[in-house]
């Protein structure tokens, strides 16, 4: 007899690290004049931190005068998926040592020329969930 497995499961913040670790795209959710804002953006994560370069403009404005984010990194693939949360603060980097730091991390920007401000988003919470995708249940 075959066991059924659970819709999803709760990650223990380490395996949350290690599945962001393994990505390079996701989302940064700010607050805008009140209102809600996503920005995808590609990352790295440097020391328990999601690490992001932009330009000058909403996305970096409202990172950091936001009093909290949120950034989402997920993935699907048959049979099951993923996603995992951070809310925290985010940070330009303007402290020479910050930056040079950050220059080492890996991070590869989509635009050309690369945006010159790095962002680091510390945070306060991490979670993230496994799903196991299949046909839906019976009524």
């Amino acid at each position: 007899m075959s066991q059924a497995r659970e819709p999803f499961s709760i990650l223990p913040t380490s395996e949350c690290w290690d599945l962001l670790a393994g990505e390079k795209i996701g989302r940064l959710v700010t607050t805008v004049d009140g209102e809600a804002h996503i920005f995808p953006v590609n990352f790295v994560v440097d020391d328990r931190t999601v690490l992001f370069r932009t330009a000058e403009g909403t996305k970096l404005s409202s990172a950091v005068t936001s009093k909290e984010v949120l950034f989402e990194a997920d993935d699907y693939r048959q049979p099951e998926g993923w996603s995992v949360i951070v809310k925290g603060t985010a940070r330009s980097l303007r402290d020479e040592d910050e930056i040079a730091d950050a220059e080492g991390a890996g991070l590869v920007s989509w635009p050309t020329p690369e945006p010159t401000r790095f962002v680091r988003i510390r945070p306060g919470s991490v979670t993230g969930r496994r799903f196991v995708f299949g046909s839906a249940p019976d009524a």
